[in-house]
């Protein structure tokens, strides 16, 4: 399970969304692998075709919550 919450802003008349963070929450991750999962976050946009298709116009994070 997890969430997104993005970030708007007025640019002149329109909304355009600048930041979306992601929080994956509910996960059962054990001590020793939390390295392991930090490292997949860091690195899993890449083989999301959303964010490959939004990247450099919306910023997004991604972390454990």
């Amino acid at each position: 399970m997890g969430h997104a919450r993005g970030e708007v802003v007025l640019e002149g008349r329109v909304l355009v969304v600048k930041r979306i963070a992601v929080t994956y929450t509910g996960l059962d991750v054990a001590d020793e692998d939390a390295e392991k999962v930090q490292r997949v976050l860091a690195v899993h946009a890449d083989g999301c075709p959303v964010a490959r298709s939004i990247r450099g116009s919306i910023d997004i994070t991604t972390r454990l919550g």
